[in-house]
């Protein structure tokens, strides 16, 4: 888990983050230092459900909220990454708007 140690703006309007995360969390980055996203689990306020289907349920579902639902591309190529913390696992799915 990160923390964010300062801030400032910079003239184009962007803000510049220097940030402190566990080395095993920089690590899952795999080098890469584009397309970064910075989130918190403290915003994380709509509940969910996980959906077991099948024989001894061992088909799971995530469920998207039906106010998250809108503009999403359904029956495509979805990308997911798992980020394991000492408390949470935290699943990260990439969606593609609809057109």
């Amino acid at each position: 888990m990160g923390a964010i140690l300062s801030s400032r703006m910079k003239d184009d309007g962007k803000i510049v983050f220097e940030i402190s995360v566990d080395y095993e969390e920089s690590i899952q980055l795999q080098g890469h230092m584009d397309n970064v996203h910075i989130f918190s689990e403290n915003v994380s306020d709509i509940e969910t459900s996980i959906s077991q289907r099948g024989k001894n349920e061992a088909t799971k579902y995530f469920l998207i909220p039906k106010d998250l639902r809108k503009g999403l591309k359904f029956n495509t190529k979805t990308h997911c990454q798992k980020i394991e913390t000492k408390k949470n696992t935290i699943f990260i799915y990439v969606v593609d708007k609809q057109a």
